[in-house]
């Protein structure tokens, strides 16, 4: 429920991020060499190479001076992802910003930049990139999840819940983004949809801390305490410290009259988390 814990997408890395798309420099450049093969092949992400092999393979093509503009462009981005990945998101940045230079038409570093700029916490800038993303390409799915984590960022449920629609339309199997409409669903008060959401996320067997602790607000919402706690108790087996899930857990347990319960639950919350009460005003629940 936390929206600091929704995914953000980063596309072919192993990662909870959802979007960040490798290019491939092999369709850009013909390879002429056994050792530019070998780099392409880091740079692209194959063999399970790590996020060292990656950034090494992708500079060496960078400083050959055999690639074309094209191939460049996507060299930057799989380095920018690399660096996403190890959260040094400014040469991320760097990196996302020559290969929009390169390549103007290239929709992933607009999106990657817009993750990498989320992560930082710069929410208009995130959300700016992602539109020049979905302007570039309009079937873009992954971006739309990504700009819809953003809208969360701002509390901006409606435009969060619109562009989780598009991306489900899109692709309905990436990851976290049944979960994410069905929290954005469930502030804006949309209960039974925000319902069916979550429980598809589940059924799809992706279910986690988070998804179960945005069925639990749903329910908390809905009057039904003791659905609440079963949620929360399923999101804490999988987080003991989200702080969203002890404090719904201790409203839930105060109306069913736990008075004690209550306040250890929403007392570790508040150790973790000191506005969560704030939050939950905002959610529609006191």
């Amino acid at each position: 429920m936390e929206v600091g814990a929704k995914a953000v997408i980063i596309g072919g890395v192993s990662s909870v991020l959802i979007l960040l798309s490798l290019g491939s420099t092999s369709t850009a450049q013909t390879p002429r060499k056994d050792n530019y093969a070998h780099n392409i092949g880091l740079c692209n992400g194959s063999d399970r190479a790590s996020l060292e092999q990656r950034i090494l393979g992708c500079t060496a093509l960078i400083n050959a001076g055999e690639a074309t503009p094209a191939a460049l462009a996507i060299a930057h981005n799989n380095r920018g992802n690399a660096f996403i990945v190890k959260g040094d998101y400014e040469r991320a940045i760097q990196d996302l910003d020559r290969s929009i230079k390169l390549n103007g038409t290239y929709a992933k570093p607009f999106n990657n930049r817009g993750v990498a700029r989320l992560k930082k916490g710069e929410y208009d800038l995130a959300v700016e990139a992602f539109d020049e993303a979905v302007r570039l390409n309009p079937n873009y799915g992954e971006a739309f999840a990504n700009r819809a984590q953003a809208y969360l960022k701002k509390n901006e449920y409606d435009r969060a819940a619109r562009d989780y629609s598009e991306a489900i339309r899109l692709n309905p199997n990436l990851e976290a983004v049944w979960n994410g409409r069905c929290w954005a669903r469930a502030i804006l008060g949309e209960l039974q949809a925000a319902l069916e959401d979550c429980n598809k996320a589940l059924q799809s067997g992706s279910g986690n801390a988070e998804t179960y602790d945005s069925r639990g607000l749903i329910h908390l919402k809905m009057g039904e305490p003791g659905a609440a706690i079963d949620d929360f108790n399923s999101a804490l087996r999988f987080d003991p410290k989200l702080a969203s899930a002890l404090y719904g857990r201790g409203l839930a347990k105060l109306k069913k009259g736990d008075r004690a319960g209550s306040d250890a639950d929403i007392s570790a919350a508040k150790t973790i988390q000191a506005r969560i009460d704030h939050d939950f005003a905002r959610y529609g629940v006191r």
